[in-house]
């Protein structure tokens, strides 16, 4: 038996090129072990038994047992065969483990036929708790890319693709003593679900750049994979998304400094894709820049990030009525045009980048690019009015890839249409770069504001993925034919709450379940999110893998506090306006690297979180956020003779509206706009309320709660 052991060890290792990470964790783990693998192929039973030292069990689902090809390879082995269903079946493996062996099992009970994980049985769980074995997580990658997996119409399989084993340090069950029964079997099936999703992704690579990442999925998916289209209709795959990055990276190579932040300002188009990426790949930095903030905003976000060029296109400001902006911010900035720069390309330009397409994963150097290095800066309102900057890395957007796919699963069959502007940071990070870089493709639409357009484009489309906010999920339920999201397979919610009108409304009408999650630019951006496996209403759904929290004690409110948190995504840190181009890491009371959400929650045993309010003046009006100090400040330049004061209340259609409290008698919205040029109209109250006092404190200062309380008297 050993030497048909060695023989299958030398066999599989020259053609898989099999590597066997983490043996010390093996050591470790001592004398009585369960084994809990992913199950991605046919191939799995043969490598662990092969690869790992010792002669294991195995605890294998009953249908594989008995497939033909397979029962020579088992019996290498000891083999239980189990019906994950049938809780009898469990026991025998359970007083096999008191025994202290080791022995290995699928949780999954299948192999999986997404190419993520599968449900995980509750039985797995009471198997560690009942024989109070080590846990010793392992994770099989590559193989399922093999002709051995269950995925044959999701990816591009190969003959023999690189295999790895890798092994996690070991862990035991912790299960508190009062709980009981089937709430133990439960509590323990929850607690390995989340061990195997935290497997998934601590076994992830992110610790690499986006343009390396890019590299890595042509690798797995095929040069001719089309991964991007917009509505000029001309796809592109890997290949010439690749070839066309490096084309418009070296000429922006000339034009710009290494380390200089850029600043861009176009619309959703693998075009604006392009010229991220390309900037990214020599070491420019892409500033995203707020457009629908006006130009007032767009200069401010300029200073604070000590930008000197700033990308756009003369067709995009034609065609979105931006040329006064447009004047305004080329005062500041040099503005240099797409039009102009596609006039520099040339056949050898041409010829060069294709050259370096096909031969990027040897030029490429991965370790003379560090993954902690600037990725992008997206901006966002700071309380003093003036935009702030978030500065992201390529570890930290990669991160919060891995962490979104380690929960939920996604496939290269699948197509996201990314309506959220690249500004923002769902539509950049989840919306945009997401999909690029994991083999799925993307159509990119300019505007989310076209309601009876967008549903006819997923339908044209055949979308399965689609990412919004709840005031534009409602726009489009109201106006989309009952059948245009027929294809569609996950609507994720983020930005501002989902209203339970239009979460009944999507249900209802197209059959979906929004899956609402919740984050922050900072968050890079997406910090826990509801899942199709993991989902409870009126809740933003759990943290992602390699995330820590803490609650914040808020005076006058109880179960709740103020959230903080740590991890992997989380910010490189802010920039600030008083303090240009100068990076201020994130911290909090609980120190450095933790970031205040400011956000006020509370977080059930199961660990959903429910948000309770917002301990921060500032108003989510379509997702976008708007402080109100800065509209305040409108108002008192408008009006300074005049006490003003701005608030939030609730709006069906927005999510939020402001109002506009002033003694300024006769005040108007058209006057307030008039008195500030180049201001966005989403800064702009939808009411104004003219009183001849306001409520005020002792200190002078104005009673916001006391003046909420009298408008909605005023409003209802």
């Amino acid at each position: 038996m050993t030497m048909i052991k060695k023989f299958l060890h030398w066999l599989l290792s020259l053609l898989y090129k099999v590597e066997i990470e983490g043996l010390e964790n093996y050591a470790k783990a001592g004398d009585r072990v369960l084994i809990i693998a992913n199950h991605v192929s046919f191939l799995d039973p043969l490598l662990l038994g092969v690869f790992l030292p010792d002669n294991i069990t195995f605890a294998i689902n009953t249908q594989v047992a008995h497939q033909r090809w397979i029962r020579p390879f088992l019996r290498l082995s000891k083999v239980f065969e189990m019906d994950p269903t049938n809780p009898l079946s469990l026991k025998g493996l359970v007083h096999h483990l008191q025994n202290d062996t080791k022995a290995v099992i699928f949780p999954e009970g299948r192999i999986t036929v997404t190419g993520s994980l599968m449900k995980i049985y509750d039985g797995t769980g009471m198997v560690a708790d009942k024989s109070k074995a080590m846990i010793l997580p392992v994770r099989i990658k590559g193989a399922e890319y093999s002709r051995f997996s269950r995925i044959h119409n999701l990816v591009r399989l190969r003959l023999f693709p690189k295999i790895s084993i890798q092994i996690l340090p070991p862990t035991r069950l912790q299960v508190p003593d009062h709980i009981k029964g089937r709430e133990r079997r439960k509590y323990c099936g929850h607690v390995l679900a989340d061990l195997m999703t935290e497997m998934i992704f601590a076994t992830s690579n992110y610790r690499q750049t986006i343009f390396a990442q890019l590299l890595d999925a042509r690798k797995i998916h095929g040069g001719k994979h089309i991964v991007v289209e917009d509505l000029e209709r001309k796809p592109l795959d890997y290949d010439a998304l690749i070839s066309r990055t490096i084309i418009i990276a070296n000429l922006l190579r000339g034009i710009t400094g290494e380390h200089e932040n850029v600043g861009i300002m176009l619309p959703n188009s693998s075009k604006t894709l392009i010229v991220v990426l390309g900037l990214q790949l020599h070491n420019r930095i892409p500033a995203m820049l707020n457009f629908s903030t006006g130009s007032v905003g767009m200069i401010s976000a300029c200073r604070t990030a000590k930008i000197k060029t700033v990308l756009t296109s003369r067709r995009f400001i034609e065609l979105g009525k931006l040329s006064d902006d447009a004047r305004n911010l080329a005062r500041h900035v040099d503005l240099v045009y797409l039009e102009d720069l596609a006039g520099q390309i040339s056949l050898p330009d041409k010829l060069r980048g294709l050259y370096q397409s096909k031969t990027a994963n040897y030029w490429y150097q991965t370790d003379q690019h560090s993954p902690d290095d600037p990725a992008v800066i997206l901006f966002t309102s700071g309380s003093e009015g003036a935009p702030k900057g978030v500065l992201l890395s390529h570890a930290n957007i990669l991160c919060n890839h891995k962490q979104l796919g380690s929960r939920i699963n996604f496939n290269a069959q699948d197509i996201v249409l990314n309506v959220l502007p690249m500004f923002h940071s769902f539509g950049f990070t989840a919306g945009s770069l997401f999909p690029a870089l994991n083999g799925i493709k993307t159509f990119f639409y300019p505007t989310p504001l076209h309601y009876s357009v967008i549903p006819e484009i997923a339908y044209e489309i055949n979308a399965t993925v689609l990412f919004s906010t709840n005031t534009f999920l409602a726009g489009y339920g109201r106006k989309a034919h009952a059948y245009d999201f027929y294809s569609v397979r996950y609507v994720f919610a983020g930005a501002e709450k989902l209203q339970d009108n239009t979460r009944a409304l999507w249900a209802e009408k197209f059959g979906l379940r929004i899956l609402e999650g919740y984050g922050a630019t900072e968050t890079s951006p997406i910090a826990s999110v509801n899942t199709p496996m993991e989902c409870k209403a009126g809740t933003v759904g759990r943290l992602l893998p390699a995330m820590q929290y803490k609650l914040e004690e808020v005076p006058g409110i109880d179960a709740a506090g103020k959230l903080h948190l740590a991890g992997p995504n989380i910010m490189l840190g802010y920039l600030l306006a008083d303090n240009p181009g100068k990076l201020a890491p994130p911290a909090s009371v609980y120190g450095k690297g933790w970031y205040d959400t400011g956000d006020i929650v509370s977080i059930d045993e199961e660990g959903y979180i429910t948000i309770r309010g917002r301990s921060k003046r500032f108003a989510k009006i379509s997702g976008e956020m708007v402080s109100l100090t800065v509209v305040e400040q409108l108002a008192i330049d408008a009006w300074p003779e005049a006490m003003h004061a701005v608030i939030s209340i609730p709006d069906a259609k927005k999510g939020e509206q402001l109002v506009l409290v002033t003694t300024r008698q006769g005040a108007t919205t058209q006057q307030l706009a008039a008195a500030s040029p180049g201001v966005g109209g989403i800064c702009f109250p939808k009411k104004i309320i003219v009183m001849d006092k306001l409520p005020t404190l002792a200190t002078g200062k104005v009673d916001y709660p006391a003046l909420t309380e009298l408008v909605l008297e005023r409003l209802s």
